[in-house]
């Protein structure tokens, strides 16, 4: 964590009050309501720096996971684009499929047609 000019401020205006209150506290000496404010100022700031580390790893996962929604993005993006190449070429298959059955069923309509007008031509002769 980079730390700003203020906050180095902070620590070395309360660190050597700090240290003196340790002091006086291993000496069994009593605490003015002063010492608590300090110690708490101390851990207030302390509880900052965890939460400014905990926020730049936030930040730092959002981050990469935009990221990774932009690969899985480019990815459905590809696979669109196949789908739709295979779709395309799907319904052209399938257009000339019924394109040669129509063909097929016209030759044979035709084809039955004509045997017909001959067979009926061939009964009027007879």
């Amino acid at each position: 964590m980079s730390e700003t000019k203020v906050d180095d401020m902070l620590i070395e205006m309360i660190d050597p009050k700090i240290k003196e209150i340790e002091q006086r506290f291993s000496n069994s000496e009593g605490l003015t309501q002063d010492d608590i404010n300090t110690l708490l100022l101390k851990s207030q700031y302390n509880h900052i720096n965890h939460l400014d580390e905990k926020l730049n790893e936030v930040t730092a996962s959002v981050v990469d996971l935009g990221g990774r929604f932009d690969v899985l993005e480019a990815k459905f993006e590809l696979l669109k684009t196949d789908l739709e190449g295979k779709f395309e070429l799907l319904k052209a298959d399938i257009e000339v499929t019924i394109q040669k059955a129509l063909n097929r069923n016209m030759l044979v309509l035709i084809s039955a047609m004509g045997f017909f007008l001959t067979l009926s031509k061939l009964i009027d002769k007879f």
